[in-house]
């Protein structure tokens, strides 16, 4: 495991150990909360949907677990970067508009977008593999 580890075959060396359990606790507990209002709101769209055009259980479960890797890889970005990217593919906002918003230059959008697009890149080379 990567949290075992800091480099090479050297343990960590916690000093406070209490602290460390309580922070990976915590962060549990909002990934388990993040996982949950998530798949509620699947959930909630699903029910909207006519009974014969309604997805299989298998692929209800398929796309709970995609959309919860992109979860992932989105909470791992930058606050600037991640809200970039959703206001990009969900609300359909084009650059400009984005930029202007956040109050940030196009460009700097740009790249805000280009690294979102990278790492759903990376998530999906996996996922592939």
């Amino acid at each position: 495991m990567r949290l075992l580890s800091s480099g090479p075959g050297e343990p960590l060396n916690f000093t406070t150990p209490r602290a460390y359990l309580a922070t990976v606790a915590h962060r549990l507990t909002l990934n388990l909360y993040r996982r949950r209002s998530l798949e509620q709101a699947y959930l909630a769209a699903l029910a909207q949907t006519p009974e014969d055009l309604a997805p299989s259980l298998e692929h209800q479960a398929l796309v709970l677990e995609a959309l919860d890797e992109i979860d992932q890889v989105l909470a791992l970005l930058p606050a600037k970067t991640r809200q970039a990217f959703l206001m990009s593919q969900l609300e359909g906002y084009t650059q400009e508009e984005i930029a202007s918003r956040l109050g940030l230059s196009v460009r700097s959008v740009q790249r805000y977008l280009a690294r979102a697009l990278e790492e759903c890149i990376v998530l999906a080379s996996q996922s592939a593999a």
